[in-house]
């Protein structure tokens, strides 16, 4: 059932902005599956290195899209992203941030899927607006952009730290949620989103759970009530206390933060379905002590709330896995970091979708990555298998401060129909950053034949700390 909580809302932020203009032309053909930018069947590879130095500029951004073959993501087939780029909205400056969140759907309808970019240190009315890009796909890759709506530029900042796309109202349009900080943390620009075309309306809200200052640090979406529309998986800091707060928001409701369900607290999340019930699971990332977070565990823990007709289905009860639980390789270590990236996709192809857990502090943060598989049952331990860079057959070695597994993505690459593995290590090589991908098998990632490459095999440069893989797809 829905929890009904006090808001703190902008009088203006909870009703649809009087935009709307003449109707959408009819879809001409499907959707595209998001991060699929030349139409293949392949998913193609978004990497954000917000801290890259861009034409001298210290921090301002940059973002590699890695395009999927028959082998995997390709890094000799790419598109290189800043703000100095032709036909990119505004210019490369320092602390600009841009690749910082990273979202993708078909947002014109036209057959090919389009990159959103998160630029929360643009400067806009006031110092760090924020800014998102959108760069549109077409047969060739991404080519041309324009900036996303932004309705309420004086009432926040750091807008595009978070990002989520889907078609969230219900309508059969791809919108995007956008998080930020200050009195709007949260808002919603409707579909469907064209190349020249004007806006469609959109809102935005705060809340009480989560606190202005800090906003929503992260967004996540998937279907989880199997109603066909998906619902957004919200994470902020509680204004109380600076803990992590999580919760789902139907945003077909207009006064959607009115209206929130509360989950176990963490900061990341994914969505897909472990069971093969038809209703998305929601696992939650919290690599936080209980020290440094009321809802942490010694060395970081996931939890998986299973979803059902109402959202999160209160009749079964919710998966908690730590390093100690039975199955999951290795140990509960302080600093760990189990749950520092969380990504769901069906690795071996059996139908459920499986679940890679980033733990970017093991062993003095060189970091590991746990792959566990999807049941009718729902998740089991069963099969579990770790991976770091001294796994044999991964390229490189694990080094104090990579951080491998800070991020981690399934997604198919190669059009088998199974989920490759994707790791980031934004530390790698004192903070050039790097990413590893690892081939889906019938019994999961394997090691063999493995790649990895980092920011200057894909045109970004090295000085400074890019923070290669900060975000990757969502």
């Amino acid at each position: 059932m829905r929890t009904r909580i006090t808001t703190a809302v902008l009088a203006a932020a909870l009703t649809p902005l009087a935009l709307t203009l003449s109707a959408p032309a009819a879809h001409a053909v499907p959707a595209a599956a998001p991060y699929d930018f030349n139409g293949d069947g392949r998913t193609d590879l978004a990497i954000g290195a917000p801290g890259a130095t861009v034409a001298g500029q210290a921090k301002a951004g940059a973002v590699s899209v890695v395009y999927g073959s028959t082998s995997g993501p390709k890094s000799s087939t790419r598109t290189l992203l800043t703000q100095n780029t032709a036909g990119m909205p505004g210019a490369a400056e320092a602390d600009d941030a841009f690749g910082s969140a990273l979202a993708s759907a078909d947002l014109n309808t036209d057959g090919y899927a389009d990159l959103l970019v998160g630029t929360p240190g643009e400067d806009g009315s006031d110092t760090n607006d924020g800014t998102v890009t959108i760069v549109w796909g077409s047969a060739s890759g991404l080519s041309g952009a324009r900036t996303l709506f932004s309705f309420f530029s004086t009432d926040y900042d750091r807008y595009g730290r978070a990002l989520a796309a889907g078609d969230f109202d219900g309508d059969g349009d791809a919108d995007v949620a956008v998080g930020s900080t200050g009195p709007v943390t949260l808002s919603l620009v409707n579909g469907p989103i064209t190349k020249t075309g004007p806006s469609n309306g959109g809102s935005g809200s705060g809340n009480d759970w989560w606190s202005s200052s800090n906003g929503i640090t992260h967004l996540s979406s998937g279907d989880v009530t199997g109603d066909g529309h998906p619902r957004v998986v919200l994470h902020g800091r509680a204004a109380h206390n600076g803990a992590a707060t999580t919760s789902l928001a139907d945003m077909k409701i207009s006064n959607y933060t009115d209206w929130l369900q509360k989950l176990p607290a963490g900061f990341v999340s994914a969505v897909g379905d472990i069971d093969g019930d038809g209703h998305g699971d929601i696992a939650v990332g919290n690599d936080r002590e209980a020290s440094a977070d009321p809802e942490g565990a010694l060395g970081g823990k996931v939890t998986v709330v299973y979803g059902g007709p109402d959202g999160p289905d209160s009749g079964r009860a919710l998966l908690v896995l730590t390093q100690d639980t039975a199955g999951v390789p290795g140990a509960a270590e302080q600093g760990d970091r189990f749950g520092s990236g969380v990504s769901l996709g069906d690795v071996n192809g059996d139908g459920y979708a499986d679940l890679a857990v980033g733990t970017a502090g093991e062993n003095a943060s060189a970091g590991a990555v746990t792959v566990l598989y999807g049941s009718a049952s729902g998740l089991t331990t069963k099969g579990a298998t770790a991976y770091t860079q001294n796994t044999a057959g991964v390229p490189g070695a694990s080094e104090q401060g990579d951080r491998f597994g800070e991020r981690v993505t399934l997604t198919d690459h190669t059009g088998d129909r199974r989920a490759d593995l994707t790791v980031s290590a934004p530390g790698e090589n004192a903070g050039d950053g790097a990413i590893w991908s690892l081939r889906a098998t019938a019994t999961g990632p394997t090691a063999s034949g493995s790649t990895s490459f980092g920011p200057g095999t894909t045109g970004i440069s090295t000085a400074g700390a890019p923070a290669y893989g900060t975000a990757l797809n969502s």
